[in-house]
């Protein structure tokens, strides 16, 4: 994987560090993604960023305890990351589990797409969820 990229996604998402992530993403990426009750599109990485991913999905009241890189991988030109995130907020504590799936041009992600499992309750401390509220 072209210098870490997939893991320094990752961790930029876990650190909610907005700067970082728009630096890894082209400034117009062809990004989709699905959550479980929305599909999601943007063409640019300030939307993704800003709009999405720290607009709608980890707000400033979701407090990211613990980042876990469960893997990645390479399928030909197209790359895989895989990460679950820890959380708390005013409602509980929470569990998400995200598969993204990239492109690289240039040394930035170019094209991108995320599967979430959405936030899900966790039930014990073993951060395994028991129901989803997002």
């Amino acid at each position: 994987m072209p210098n870490g990229i997939g893991e320094r996604f990752a961790q930029a998402v876990a650190d909610k560090d907005a700067r970082a992530l728009e630096a890894l993403l082209t400034p117009d990426i062809d990004f989709r993604a699905m959550t479980p009750r929305r599909f999601w599109e943007a063409t640019s990485a300030a939307a993704v960023v800003h709009d999405i991913i720290f607009g709608k999905w980890f707000t400033v009241t979701d407090h990211i305890e613990a980042s876990e890189v469960v893997g990645t991988s390479t399928i030909a030109d197209c790359h895989r990351v895989g990460y679950r995130l820890r959380l708390t907020n005013s409602t509980g504590s929470f569990v998400v589990e995200q598969q993204a799936y990239f492109g690289v041009v240039d040394g930035r992600i170019g094209w991108l797409r995320i599967m979430c499992s959405g936030f899900r309750r966790r039930s014990d401390s073993t951060g395994l969820g028991a129901g989803e509220t997002r």
